[in-house]
């Protein structure tokens, strides 16, 4: 006969109570984080979910600013495309190591990718790109491009592709999270603005 583990105390025990109180506490506020960090957001595709740790905001609107806006959220750049298990996994391991930078409060001022990230972002270039870099066209003006051209990375040289020149958090002045403009349902005008429009 197999013998049952409890987690709680037995019921004729005075810490049953407490033990219970404590397991509900816990999580309470698992459930409380987990709303707060709006921990479902990260499982879409919107870039939104980037700037729900407003460290990311420069690094959202200078992609917002960007050519690759009209083709690319922040998922096609940064998590691998081979199937949705390893995306899904990658997107949690990045997530838990930002969050914890981010918790800690040990954010550099110039954000820059890990080494895993790289390569993601490096393949995703290519998956995208593969045309460019196979293209024989550009040997002949663009020197040492067929020699180079899977051998250093796409940033190396497109610097600017797609965040523009690097910012730290302190550099942009007034940068604020964007407000949702592609919404129908929400006005972006402040009211105090909309009274001034009336008049």
């Amino acid at each position: 006969m197999i013998r049952k583990k409890n987690i709680l105390p037995p019921k004729s025990s005075k810490w049953r109570t407490t033990a219970v109180f404590f397991i509900a506490v816990i999580i309470g506020l698992a459930l409380f984080m987990a709303r707060e960090s709006k921990i479902v957001s990260y499982m879409s595709d919107d870039p939104q979910a980037c700037v729900n740790c407003h460290v990311m905001t420069p690094v959202y609107n200078s992609w917002m600013h960007s050519s690759h806006r009209e083709w690319a959220k922040c998922n096609d750049c940064h998590v691998p495309h081979d199937n949705v298990f390893n995306k899904y996994y990658f997107k949690a391991k990045d997530g838990l190591y930002h969050a914890s930078v981010f918790t800690m409060r040990a954010e550099p001022d110039v954000i820059e990718m890990q080494p895993a990230s790289q390569e993601v972002v490096q393949s995703n270039c290519i998956r995208c790109h593969v045309q460019q870099v196979t293209q024989a066209k550009y040997d002949g003006w663009i020197e040492g491009h067929r020699e180079n051209r899977t051998g250093r990375q796409c940033w190396s040289c497109h610097q600017q592709v797609p965040h523009g020149k690097v910012h730290g958090l302190s550099t942009i002045k007034f940068n604020i999270a964007p407000i949702p403009t592609d919404r129908e349902d929400e006005l972006v005008i402040p009211e105090w603005m909309q009274e001034q429009i009336k008049e």
